[in-house]
């Protein structure tokens, strides 16, 4: 059984990524990050990707570190052990946003420490209802990690995101929602269909234009007006050579549905 999963349907361009470790509602530890790690890396070359599906196995979505592992031996390792852990999820946070292709977490039961993070890193999410976001840094005496600082600023702003790590506050589902945290909420045992079904759609859009639409979006805060509007028209133009790109222009004046193939 590997802690990390990879199951791929050549057919639609989706890669699910599964974290296999429900007995312990997917608590990341060194094992677990660097399995994910080394399954993420085959995605950049993968032909034909046109969606990531990240969830987890079984009650819980992430359950956060393996806080456990953190106190063995007498708090000996700790250090070297998140920063083994952390190391491996910066690799796999960097590619989700180097790739083209969009990431959608699938999320039920709990998401909780470094799984908020995770939330937060894809593009999209979709939760159960009865899903509970939770920081549990402060609980623990720690800072956020896995990119929670970078990615829920931005998602939440300075002052929500200054509240949720604060104050230890438990979002539940539709509250995650009305965020912005989150983009649907659906029925527990709807989840996994309407993922998929998401999943599909994402699939037959124009993967290189999702692309140039991610590095725009996240190099935008780093930018003046001027310098993002130059950036803008630079992608946009170089949008303009590719099939898709033509395919879309050619079926919207044709008002036929476009077949998108991500060149």
């Amino acid at each position: 059984m590997s802690l990390a999963e990879l199951d791929w349907d050549a057919s639609h361009g989706i890669a699910t990524l599964t974290l296999n470790r429900p007995e312990v509602l997917n608590a990341i530890d060194v094992n677990l990050a660097r399995a994910l790690r080394d399954v993420v890396r085959t995605l950049p070359d993968r032909q034909g990707l046109r969606c990531v599906l990240l969830r987890g196995a079984g009650r819980a979505f992430v359950a956060g570190g393996d806080l456990a592992a953190f106190a063995a031996d007498d708090f000996a390792r700790t250090a070297e052990l998140a920063g083994e852990i952390l190391d491996a999820m910066h690799e796999v946070l960097e590619i989700f946003a180097r790739i083209d292709a969009p990431v959608l977490g699938v999320v039920q039961g709990v998401a909780a420490g470094a799984g908020l993070s995770l939330v937060a890193a894809c593009d999209l999410a979709i939760a159960a209802q009865g899903t509970r976001f939770i920081t549990a840094y402060d609980r623990i005496g720690s800072s956020p990690d896995c990119g929670a600082t970078y990615f829920l600023t931005r998602i939440l702003g300075a002052r929500r995101t200054a509240q949720l790590y604060l104050t230890g506050e438990t979002l539940e589902a539709d509250e995650a929602l009305r965020l912005g945290l989150i983009n649907r909420v659906v029925p527990a045992e709807q989840l996994a269909e309407e993922g998929l079904n998401q999943a599909r759609k994402l699939a037959a859009g124009p993967t290189a234009a999702f692309g140039r639409f991610k590095r725009l979006t996240a190099a935008s805060l780093d930018r003046e007006l001027p310098e993002q509007l130059a950036a803008e028209r630079a992608v946009f133009l170089e949008g303009t050579a590719t099939g898709d790109f033509r395919e879309g222009l050619t079926a919207f004046l044709h008002k036929r549905p476009a077949r998108f193939t991500g060149t």
